[in-house]
């Protein structure tokens, strides 16, 4: 059922949400006058992610650098009741050992999180980036800017997040365009959240957007590259994720490292497959977004997709396995979506079918791998 693909997002609040909630320990996190040079940034969604980018924001080696590097963050979430949580606990159930900074404010309502926004970050599940995007538009500033850090491709559309960002919002075509870009690459949140080693990448078609970007979230740990290959970055972001279920139900059948190795060399060609026939550079997919991601995505024990491939390679039911879940595990609706731009772009995607068939059509993984290996024998090509 795809209700149960995204356990965290069944029920929207109504828009009038209670006052915003300020522990009465931490007065500074009420809105600053305004007349400095530090950005107001509002992040959407109170997952992994989006505390991730909080804390990244926040960063206490910021104190040291110039006001336009120190950033004023405010956070937002559809669920009043959670919001109220991580406002008074400054953490979150979903990022266990990341403890938001006092600075960091929580608003629960719609229209004062955005109020001041200079650039909104939006970090919600694909699946329900338009119903969230409907809900706030009215509130965007004209001239805030945006920047997408979900993965994934929308069911039924096939669009990709920062298309149905533009689609929802609907600007004036005689204005001056809204800057809007995608941060992406490998990065595990609870690793994030230890500030362990990174990198991160900026895609953009707008260059100044990029490395005001590149700026804001560069830390001495997170190193930030940019590109101005929008689709190419969405859409590895997006197909990695089947990859990595892929890898994950390996995994659960322990078929070993040498197949999990092929998997990712020939996951990495189906993505360069179907990204240079939408359009995107072939270099973005051996990149940090392409082939770097999709190493992390296969092989970290904590990424939600491989999770979630090793519950099925076990014997787990998908439904059963995702009502376990709190978070949203995007990669399955993703599938869906990547077999549909398959088809339509005519491109040749054996994994992503067969993940398809084992998540939706009943077959065993096990006869799923024996379909592949059975494959016609042929030369080897990435493109």
């Amino acid at each position: 059922m795809i209700s149960l693909l995204l356990p965290d997002f069944e029920r929207i609040e109504p828009n009038e949400f209670v006052a915003s909630m300020t522990p009465p320990s931490h007065k500074s996190n009420s809105i600053q006058p305004a007349g400095d040079d530090r950005p107001e940034v509002s992040i959407l969604g109170l997952g992994q992610m989006g505390l991730v980018c909080a804390s990244i924001l926040t960063d206490q080696e910021r104190l040291n650098k110039p006001l336009r590097s120190r950033p004023r963050v405010t956070m937002w979430g559809h669920s009043a009741e959670e919001a109220g949580h991580v406002a008074q606990a400054r953490s979150s159930e979903r990022l266990p050992g990341l403890r938001l900074q006092d600075e960091v404010r929580v608003s629960l309502r719609d229209g004062e999180a955005l109020a001041r926004a200079e650039l909104i970050v939006s970090a919600v599940p694909v699946q329900y980036c338009r119903s969230v995007w409907e809900r706030l538009g009215k509130y965007v500033p004209r001239g805030a800017s945006v920047l997408s850090v979900a993965k994934g491709i929308e069911n039924g559309t096939l669009l990709r997040p920062t298309q149905i960002i533009s689609e929802v919002l609907r600007d004036d075509p005689d204005s001056r365009p809204r800057k809007i870009g995608t941060l992406s690459g490998p990065t595990i949140a609870a690793e994030l959240a230890r500030c362990l080693p990174a990198t991160m990448i900026c895609a953009s078609d707008d260059e100044a957007f990029r490395l005001e970007v590149q700026r804001l979230f560069a830390t001495r740990w997170m190193r930030v590259y940019t590109t101005p290959d929008v689709i190419g970055v969405e859409l590895a972001g997006a197909v990695k994720n089947v990859i990595a279920i892929a890898a994950g139900i390996l995994d659960g059948l322990q078929a070993g490292y040498n197949a999990k190795s092929a998997l990712l060399a020939r996951g990495v060609a189906e993505i360069a497959r179907l990204g240079t026939a939408m359009g995107a550079s072939q270099d973005t997919f051996f990149g940090i977004a392409g082939a770097g991601d999709l190493a992390t995505s296969c092989f970290s024990p904590e990424g939600r997709n491989r999770s979630c491939g090793e519950a099925l390679g076990k014997g787990l039911r998908l439904d059963d396995y995702l009502a376990q879940q709190r978070s949203v595990v995007e990669g399955v609706a993703t599938t869906k979506s990547v077999v549909d731009l398959a088809e339509k772009y005519r491109v040749d995607m054996p994994i992503t079918r067969a993940v398809n068939s084992v998540l939706f059509e009943g077959l065993d993984p096990i006869d799923a791998i024996g379909r592949l290996m059975a494959r016609e024998q042929k030369p080897e090509r990435v493109n």
